[in-house]
Order: C-alpha cells, then sequence, then structure tokens
C-alpha cells in the first residue's frame, strides 16, 4: 500500500503506454493537467487544448497503479509545499495549451514542484529518436529509416493511449 502522499507531493500514474502526472493538494485531492481536445498533440506545432482539473486522487487513478514520485527532489530544490499548492489550486479550470512534447502533465506537475517543467517521458523518447539519427551516419539510411519509424510509432502509440483516458 502506497504511503498518504503530503501536500506539494508528485503522484505518478501508471497509464498503458505512459504516465500521467498530478500534484498532491490535500484531502485526498490533486491538481492535474489533462488533454481535452479529442488530439494527440503528437504533431510537432500542433496545439491541443487542456485543462487543469482537481480531483479526488482515487477518481484520477482509476484502477490505475500509482506512486509518490519526487525522485527529482536529489537534483532539484523542491518549492515550499504550501507555495506548490496555492499555485496548483490557481490553474484549478483554466485552459491551456497542451502538448505531448512541450507541454504534458508531467511538465505542468514538476514545474509546480520544482519551478522548472520537465519531462521525462519527452526526454526518452527523444533519446530514442536521437538513436535513430545516430544510426543513419554508423549503419545506412535504411537502418535509421526502420529505426526511426519504429520510434515515431512508440511515440504516435503512447500519445494516442494518453488521449484515450481523459483523466
Amino acid at each position: 500500500m502506497e504511503p498518504e502522499p503530503q501536500p506539494g507531493d508528485l503522484i505518478e500514474i501508471f497509464r498503458v503506454g505512459y504516465q500521467h502526472w498530478a500534484v498532491y493538494v490535500g484531502d485526498g485531492y490533486v491538481v492535474h493537467f489533462a488533454n481535452i481536445s479529442g488530439s494527440s498533440g503528437i504533431n510537432l506545432g500542433q496545439a491541443c487544448s487542456g485543462k487543469v482539473k482537481k480531483r479526488k486522487l482515487r477518481h484520477v487513478v482509476q484502477n490505475s497503479r500509482w506512486q509518490i514520485n519526487n525522485k527529482l527532489d536529489t537534483t532539484h530544490k523542491p518549492r515550499p509545499a504550501q507555495q506548490i499548492v496555492k499555485e496548483a489550486l490557481s490553474y484549478v479550470g483554466k485552459k491551456m495549451i497542451y502538448s505531448v512534447h512541450l507541454r504534458n502533465c508531467e511538465h505542468f506537475a514538476t514545474e509546480l514542484r520544482y519551478g522548472k517543467a520537465m519531462s521525462l517521458q519527452v526526454i526518452k523518447v527523444a533519446s530514442a529518436a536521437g538513436a535513430a539519427v545516430a544510426g543513419a551516419v554508423i549503419a545506412g539510411p535504411a537502418v535509421a529509416a526502420a529505426a526511426a519509424i519504429t520510434a515515431l510509432l512508440v511515440v504516435k502509440n503512447s500519445a494516442s493511449m494518453s488521449t484515450s483516458s481523459s483523466s
């Protein structure tokens, strides 16, 4: 059983193919940023509609596994919990641009906790795409093209799964 989250904690929710992120604000509630447009936002430069919501943690999690994940605390100083919660609550109900690559739920949550938007999911995908480019230099264009297509399919599938659960 997961320990009780504290205000300001980041909550990582394990969905099929990706992780959804939220900020715990107390009394069983989280604030999270969700894509509400029905579009995956996978194309670079494509803007989707997103909305910040406050909901009970158990409603956002549904049947998914979740954990408190403040692991970036080792490399980034967290802001005071009261400041994180106050700012998170100030966003509730606001519509903002959502982008899988540039402004997703993980970017939103980490910016609240650390003052800096980061998404390790995006960094991992970018690293995979970088490996495909490196393959062009080492193995030739045909192998690199296959690796690039595979990387794009992983990104596309991950993004399309993120829109199927509009938490």
